[in-house]
């Protein structure tokens, strides 16, 4: 559970300080809130954390990843590279922008696979989305060489890998924009909430002015009163929640440093169990240790092993066969189920592309994800879990 794991004190001076004010709201009531502004100084300190320039705290995850893609200026008639393996928020906020999500093979680190990326590109390919899945990063230097070839866009859906990092850069800086996201479940929590950063001005302007209905910001009118340049929309952050944020992001670098620490302890078990390897890591050190990816010979020896630890009180993730974050099993995806009665946008006469969302594209996603277990790594893990842990992989290895 990460970052939640931890709220205590810290967060509630936070939010108290915001309570005094009695201003919740992210801008205006200058002189009620008596110099507390909560969600701006998340977002600076955010970004000198990720070494960004800009950061704009934002409603949730998927709100940043439609936020970026529309100041991206992804839309009717775009296709957008996605992996296969991955929350269904990211297809989501495509389609939300009117474009085509392409579903696309994983590499051995469970992330999106540089050769297959670029052979699912079209003329109609316009962004794509690596996504550091379970805490680990993509080859995220090898993508970037790709869309560079080709000109596309690059958007990181760093959701589930707050913190982490490649070669000491932060995850979410390498592309043109990056979001995370601040759930209940993420390394760090403001309850619901993310981020979109990026160090251009122009995109950082955009996502701005649309988070909140095209207002400018300028400070030298009142709201309202501002000449405005586009249209927008409601996706403001929260005085609350940068409150959280602020604490939390202060106890970020000990989440993962514990999350790492018994994260060594759980994989030095699973080393000895016959045939069991685990996930492909192209920067160890830039691991969160959110999860531990291991994977079996094949895919009903990962079964029964999965049966047994079940049994034994230790739980696991088989993504395979998981609703929410593996592609081929969304079936309002495949039947272009959207929110509109007219399955907009897969029906846009902007789109001349084909649709396909059938496992022939991505064999390797499902070979290994079929012999792939997933543990969620505590934050806090008694001496007396660890211990239970170690008995229940000891006796599912004994029943292989």
């Amino acid at each position: 559970m990460a970052g939640s794991e931890l709220i205590g004190r810290e967060e509630m001076k936070e939010v108290m300080d915001v309570l005094e004010t009695g201003v919740f709201a992210r801008y205006e009531f200058d002189n009620e809130r008596k110099g507390i502004y909560k969600v701006k100084e998340f977002e600076e300190a955010f970004a000198k954390y990720l070494g960004c320039n800009h950061s704009l705290g934002v409603t949730s995850g998927s709100a940043a990843l439609k936020v970026a893609m529309t100041a991206l200026d992804i839309g009717p008639g775009d296709e957008v590279i996605v992996p296969a393996f991955d929350f269904i928020a990211t297809y989501e906020a495509v389609l939300e922008v009117g474009a085509i999500p392409i579903m696309t093979d994983i590499d051995d680190s469970l992330n999106l696979d540089p050769v297959a990326l670029e052979e699912r590109i079209t003329p109609y390919t316009k962004a794509v989305i690596p996504v550091h899945m379970c805490g680990a990063p993509a080859n995220i230097e090898e993508i970037i060489n790709v869309a560079k070839r080709h000109k596309l866009l690059v958007l990181e859906d760093n959701a589930q890998a707050c913190g982490g990092s490649y070669k000491g850069r932060k995850l979410g800086t390498f592309g043109d924009m990056g979001i995370l996201s601040f759930d209940y479940y993420k390394t760090m929590t403001t309850g619901e909430g993310g981020m979109v950063i990026t160090n251009d001005k122009g995109l950082y302007d955009r996502s701005d002015w649309y988070h909140d209905h095209g207002h400018d910001h300028n400070p030298n009118v009142g709201r309202g009163l501002e000449g405005r340049t586009i249209l927008g929309f409601n996706f403001r952050m929260n005085e609350f929640q940068g409150a959280v944020g602020l604490a939390q992001l202060r106890k970020l670098d000990y989440i993962i440093g514990e999350q790492r620490k018994n994260k060594a302890a759980i994989k030095e078990a699973l080393a000895d169990v016959p045939g069991a390897g685990f996930r492909k890591l192209f920067d160890p050190d830039g691991d969160t240790a959110t999860f531990l990816g291991f994977n079996l010979p094949d895919e009903p020896t990962t079964r029964k092993f999965q049966s047994v630890l079940k049994e034994e009180g230790v739980d696991t993730i088989y993504y395979k066969d998981n609703a929410w974050h593996y592609a081929p099993r969304w079936e309002h995806l495949i039947a272009w189920s959207t929110a509109n009665s007219k399955q907009y946008p897969f029906t846009s006469p902007d789109y001349k592309g084909k649709v396909e969302y059938t496992t022939d594209h991505i064999p390797h996603a499902e070979e290994i994800l079929g012999r792939t277990l997933f543990m969620i790594i505590p934050v806090k893990m008694a001496d007396e879990r660890l211990e239970a842990i170690r008995g229940g992989i000891q006796r599912a290895a004994k029943a292989l």
